[in-house]
């Protein structure tokens, strides 16, 4: 499990056809094969660890619904390791499963602020509520306002400078995650919906005189 909050920019240093070899210091730091570390919000495995780099696995269908199929030598990209069971929740859940992509739309500065809207199916923008949650790129946001195919985020000077968001440009894709308790509450809610589907059959309705 992640929290949203980027510990570090790292760098992509070599793309290999199964996996990515990145550049990192700080979440190196204790890190063992094996271990979780989230990369633009996709958490991957750990499978070598060198001199201030590391190199994780990457299947084909995390290529498929990721942007770490676009990423290049040199591109950064946000780091977070899993969260230890001691440590300082900031953000909120992540799972590092990403939902899907979608792609930026409108980068305008207000004052102190930066302001990124995100186009995104439906499929993921009925999870996307204003002031809720929503993981950017493996950054813990809070949703400003949603519209009909995008929703936007307004991001502290900080957060910009400290995350790969800064280098972003408009059309560039985006790893998204949604908030999973809105998942979870939609999944037991069908599943009740399918039991009180389940129980009007045949049986029922001979048991209590609806049909001979």
């Amino acid at each position: 499990m992640f929290t949203g909050i980027i510990e570090e920019v790292g760098m992509i240093s070599k793309i290999k056809p199964n996996s990515l070899v990145i550049k990192a210091e700080k979440v190196l730091e204790g890190t063992k094969l094996g271990d979780s570390i989230a990369v633009n919000g996709v958490c991957l495995t750990v499978v070598y660890i060198g001199n201030n780099e590391f190199e994780a696995d990457v299947m084909p269908e995390t290529k498929r619904c990721s942007n770490l199929s676009d990423v290049k030598p040199g591109d950064k990209v946000n780091l977070e390791r899993a969260m230890a069971a001691d440590g300082r929740f900031g953000g909120h859940i992540v799972s590092g499963h990403i939902d899907g992509e979608g792609s930026i739309l409108e980068i305008k500065e207000e004052d102190n602020a930066f302001w990124y809207a995100v186009s995104a199916k439906e499929e993921i923008l009925k999870y996307v509520v204003r002031k809720g949650s929503v993981t950017i790129d493996g950054i813990s946001l809070t949703v400003a306002k949603v519209e009909k195919d995008c929703f936007y985020v307004s991001i502290i000077p900080h957060t910009r400078k400290e995350t790969s968001l800064s280098n972003k440009k408009i059309g560039d894709r985006v790893n998204i995650e949604c908030d999973m308790v809105g998942k979870y509450i939609e999944h037991f809610i069908s599943f009740q919906d399918r039991k009180k589907e389940s129980s009007l059959n045949e049986e029922f309705l001979r048991k209590f005189g609806y049909i001979n």
